[in-house]
């Protein structure tokens, strides 16, 4: 049944009930089970209030109705700029870290911003005194499937995707009651927080915590860049207030940036999804077909290996590499900052004294050890391993696998070079896994610029990777120990139990020194010993 009255005005009503109508697009067709889960709608240009029976009233201006009994379709005169809302500034803001979240609703509010929000994000904002427009009501469609489907629909990917510059785009907007989105600041579900916990997570929730909507509505936005602003990182809210105050010169310049960095936040996600879902489909086998890294700047450095070169450092954002120890996760506690040969040496000095289980000093000099030793006391291991080659520590790395305490602090501090017992031993960098509050401050004391890094010790199983012209070499990490292995003598001497251990030492530190290497080995006390 279709009951319609009609007036000398440009406003007809119209009441529909399910059984006997079928109403065309924009209004959707009202299933009676499911209306009490409808919300409000604000469809525009048209009003809809999805009522209890499932009646729906329809006010104002509306686009074509077509009834089933009917062969007419009738059209109403429309008002553009009153009904579509393209004059209104809309902003669209769905977030899984809500950080700052209040600091930028009442900022875009403030300059006159129609809110657009999703769930838990809209409640944070209602709470935060933001009024909030929710997108349901736009969309005239419940959330539904656990969460799966909310935004992923016409009026609000209409919305972001329109470009302003062309004509048949707008009209498609008028035609549908679309508004446009000025700004849109999105965040992703936290699936690198998740199947990276200590706790672990299922396959089932794993797959639940890939988000579908956020990565669709940012590569929305930051396609059309030129019209829409987008943001995933709550850091770039105080610079989009200020931008949208006038307070940006190339404007064009910053809406690409944003949008570069909504590109880079959507891809970092996907590797980590991809990584994740290869481990758990692929068994035994290292190496996938194809492997995308996510690496995140964390400093620009002086120069490279040479001063003509400039230089960057990157933290590698792999799941392989969360919790996993290495140089790169290290916390410098001291000193000044960091170089890119400084970096190569650390990390080829803690590469070498994790090796080792017990007290244990490496010192390096150019990435190659130069002294290693191990004793049951750390402080002697320390002296061994500068007595070792006192030249080549003078300006090294001093590395160890036990807490610096106070009185190994002391005696880095004091320690005369041994070429002629006066001059105290100068280092670059000190690395350990921890330092009493003591030793600390005694290092702090022997030098401004002295770098302290506290490091983890780097997991095994990793993949090793290298970069040659054009392309990669990947191979398994060198993880063996000599406990892993069997010794075969094949000379016609048959070497001592000190002898073999001496053996052993020796092939744990030849392992990191470079090509042509010569290690030497000596027992001191059975079981300590020294290169």
């Amino acid at each position: 049944m279709l009951e319609f009255a009609t007036s000398s005005t440009t406003t007809n009503t119209f009441r529909v009930t399910p059984t006997t109508a079928n109403i065309t697009h924009p209004v959707h067709r009202c299933i009676p089970s499911a209306v009490h889960h409808r919300p409000s709608c604000l469809y525009q240009p048209s009003s809809i209030l999805l009522q209890h029976k499932c009646s729906i009233s329809l006010c104002y201006n509306f686009n074509p109705i077509k009834a089933m009994a009917e062969t007419e379709t009738f059209r109403t005169p429309v008002d553009d700029h009153q009904s579509f809302g393209h004059g209104k500034k809309q902003a669209l803001i769905s977030l899984s870290d809500k950080k700052d979240l209040a600091f930028l609703g009442n900022g875009l509010q403030g300059l006159g911003y129609t809110i657009v929000s999703t769930g838990g994000t809209a409640s944070a904002l209602e709470n935060a005194g933001v009024t909030v427009t929710k997108v349901e009501q736009l969309t005239c469609f419940p959330e539904m499937l656990d969460g799966r489907v909310k935004t992923l629909h016409p009026n609000i990917h209409g919305g972001i995707l329109a470009r302003r510059d062309q004509r048949h785009h707008m009209e498609a907007l008028t035609e549908h009651g679309i508004s446009t989105f000025d700004v849109v600041v999105v965040n992703l579900y936290p699936f690198y927080d998740k199947v990276s916990s200590a706790n672990g997570i299922t396959f089932e929730d794993g797959i639940e915590n890939i988000d579908i909507g956020g990565p669709a509505m940012i590569r929305a936005a930051a396609k059309n860049h030129k019209d829409v602003l987008v943001v995933v990182d709550s850091e770039d809210y105080a610079a989009l207030l200020d931008f949208l105050h006038g307070k940006h010169g190339d404007g064009q310049q910053f809406r690409r940036k944003l949008a570069w960095k909504a590109f880079q936040h959507v891809a970092s996600y996907d590797s980590a999804v991809s990584e994740w879902l290869w481990k758990q489909t692929a068994g035994e086998e290292k190496f996938p077909p194809s492997i995308t890294i996510p690496l995140s700047l964390k400093s620009s450095l002086r120069y490279g290996e040479n001063p003509h070169q400039k230089a960057a450092y990157y933290v590698d954002k792999s799941l392989s590499e969360v919790n996993a120890g290495g140089i790169a996760t290290a916390i410098q506690l001291h000193g000044k900052e960091m170089s890119y040969n400084n970096y190569l040496d650390a990390d080829a000095a803690w590469n070498c004294v994790s090796e080792f289980k017990n007290p244990t000093c490496v010192i390096v000099k150019h990435t190659n050890p130069c002294g290693v030793a191990s004793r049951d006391v750390v402080i002697e291991a320390y002296r061994l391993a500068v007595k070792a080659d006192p030249v080549s520590a003078f300006g090294g790395i001093v590395a160890f696998n036990v807490e610096v305490d106070e009185d190994l602090a002391k005696e880095i501090r004091e320690f005369r070079s041994p070429t002629d017992g006066e001059t105290r031993m100068f280092y670059e960098i000190v690395i350990a896994p921890k330092y009493s509050k003591k030793g600390l401050e005694i290092l702090r004391g022997k030098s401004k610029t002295l770098r302290i890094l506290e490091a983890i010790k780097n997991e095994k199983g990793k993949l090793s990777l290298r970069q040659v012209g054009g392309g990669w070499l990947a191979q398994e990490s060198d993880d063996l120990i000599p406990q892993d292995i069997q010794f075969n003598v094949v000379s016609e001497k048959t070497p001592q139990a000190s002898e073999l251990r001496d053996a052993e030492f020796a092939w744990l530190c030849v392992k990191h020194v470079k090509s042509n290497a010569i290690v030497i080995a000596k027992v001191w006390v059975v079981g300590n010993l020294t290169v």
